[in-house]
């Protein structure tokens, strides 16, 4: 009796409620309250949102990605697994891993998912990854539940099983499909790129508002007077010339000067809006007002934590979900290094290492990988690890002494 109640659960989940097609959905992208148009390819001609993307696909891309097994001793890297050189080399013969995850990336940051599709061999095991474009996938459910992508080319729809896709969402209302951080903030992103064109139109009308030629008479042909006052006076080539009114004319300014409309600072606050939509410290866009060389290395390092952290996990889990056989996913895993971006200066580093060394958990060796230095062989002590001999616990205080007095010795 209880089957029919668990029928009705996830029947929630049978259609995917945003599956995508194409970028003409009017929920997304489109107009905005700006009058301005925003999707993926206006929005990356805007110069923060260009930079914010690329901050993130770049500092991705050029983290170490290596695939791990689980040992007695905790992990090692598994080389001679096949995953390895397609994740950490070549995922196809047209890209380096480099590229191939900056795209990726590029299309989760822009369209809020990132596709990518996996060639197997007769065992299961993978043998390439081939990045799919966003806008052309359509995530569905068939008649017994299961996901399946469409994939729209030149030739016609090509229908891919979810064993033949990695899919990286981003957030989400279904946990099936991302949304893109664009089309969700297209209205501060449409403001970003009217104050741009503004600003250009304004200088190239030779940086100065518009206005109103008066005339005390009846004009006969009005047209005639404003295409030669535009074609002596209009656009930055023309600033600053002087100009001969006739018959009485006189201009009148009716344009708001950018300083009283606040433009610049207006542009500075949608900077920060954009920062703020893909959570990026605004000093790594450019923006130092509020910076100094006190707290910019504590905002780099939150950048690593609280921005990049999240992506990191999202790319872990859906290649270790979708690229690992059943049978390997409890012996093997994934994992991007990020130890490289904690790094502090030499001097902070040498201190750490210092204590480490002192106190037992790090030896010679350990500290010359994290360093990217040659291992001291193994017979030379590289891997000892050592502590101060003048440390004891409270309740041994003084058994030393004691006991060289209980057998008639000298203390000092």
């Amino acid at each position: 009796m209880q089957i029919p109640i668990f029928d009705k659960f996830f029947k929630a989940r049978d259609k995917p409620k945003n599956s995508l097609l194409g970028s003409a959905y009017s929920f997304f992208f489109g107009s905005t309250s700006s009058g301005k148009a925003v999707n993926e390819r206006t929005a990356m001609q805007t110069t923060s949102v260009y930079a914010c993307v690329r901050i993130l696909a770049e500092t991705l891309a050029s983290l170490p990605l290596h695939i791990y097994k689980y040992t007695d001793r905790g992990k090692d890297k598994a080389i001679d697994h096949q995953l390895y050189y397609l994740l950490h080399d070549e995922p196809n013969p047209e890209m380096t891993s480099f590229v191939f995850r900056e795209t990726l990336m590029s299309h989760l940051l822009l369209w809020g998912n990132a596709y990518a599709q996996i060639l197997r061999d007769g065992r299961g095991r993978v043998l390439g990854l081939y990045p799919l474009l966003p806008d052309k996938v359509t995530v569905d459910k068939d008649s017994k539940g299961q996901v399946f992508y469409q994939y729209q080319t030149d030739a016609g729809s090509v229908v891919l099983r979810s064993d033949m896709v990695l899919h990286i969402p981003g957030l989400g209302f279904d946990g099936l499909i991302g949304y893109s951080p664009i089309a969700m903030a297209k209205n501060a992103i449409g403001m970003a790129i009217a104050t741009e064109e503004y600003g250009a139109k304004f200088f190239a009308n030779g940086a100065n508002p518009g206005g109103v030629l008066e005339h005390p008479g009846v004009v006969k042909d009005p047209k005639r007077i404003r295409e030669s006052w535009n074609a002596v006076y209009q656009g930055s080539g023309n600033a600053h010339r002087v100009a001969v009114l006739e018959e009485g004319m006189k201009f009148s300014q009716i344009g708001i000067p950018p300083e009283q409309a606040q433009f610049i600072a207006t542009r500075k606050f949608q900077l920060n809006e954009i920062a703020r939509i893909f959570r990026i410290p605004p000093h790594m866009i450019g923006d130092l007002e509020k910076s100094s060389f006190s707290n910019i290395e504590q905002q780099s390092l939150e950048f690593v934590k609280y921005t990049l952290d999240p992506w990191v996990v999202r790319w872990e889990q859906a290649i270790q979900r979708a690229l690992l056989l059943p049978t390997e996913k409890k012996e093997y895993f994934v994992k991007f290094n990020v130890d490289g971006l904690l790094r502090g200066d030499y001097q902070s580093r040498m201190n750490g290492y210092s204590v480490g060394r002192q106190n037992g958990w790090l030896s010679s060796n350990d500290i010359r990988e994290l360093e990217n230095l040659n291992r001291i062989p193994e017979e030379l002590g590289g891997d000892f690890y050592l502590i101060n001999g003048n440390m004891t616990k409270l309740a041994d205080a003084g058994a030393f002494a004691y006991k060289n007095e209980s057998a008639g010795g000298a203390t000092t």
